[in-house]
């Protein structure tokens, strides 16, 4: 005889996915340390201007830190020149994005 339950998992809406992103974000802070290098090594490779993809690449760096609100003029600062509260906006319009692309299609095909 088989036990028939009714599923415990729902998918999650990208808002419920953004706030668990960002609060494990800030679980991992507080018991692991901060994320900067790592943060530091992501805006290094995307500003790599030896990458085939750079222009591409700068697009992508320029929509993560319009999404997290930091102005223009701010874009191509080090991280260590930002503030607190804008590195914290970047890593949440991150999380934004990760929460976003884990809803894309799983096969997308290029149009003929």
């Amino acid at each position: 005889m088989a036990i028939e339950a009714v599923p415990q998992a729902a998918p999650l809406m990208a808002g419920e996915r953004l706030s668990g992103l960002n609060y494990v974000a800030e679980l991992r802070a507080k018991h692991w340390g901060d994320s900067g290098k790592e943060l530091e090594r992501f805006v290094a490779d995307m500003r790599d201007k030896r990458d085939p993809l750079f222009e591409e690449n700068s697009r992508a760096l320029s929509a993560i830190f319009y999404l997290a609100k930091i102005p223009n003029a701010r874009h191509e600062l080090k991280l260590s020149e930002l503030t607190t509260e804008e590195k914290k906006a970047l890593i949440t319009a991150m999380n934004h994005f990760r929460a976003v692309v884990s809803l894309f299609p799983k096969r997308l095909t290029m149009p003929n």
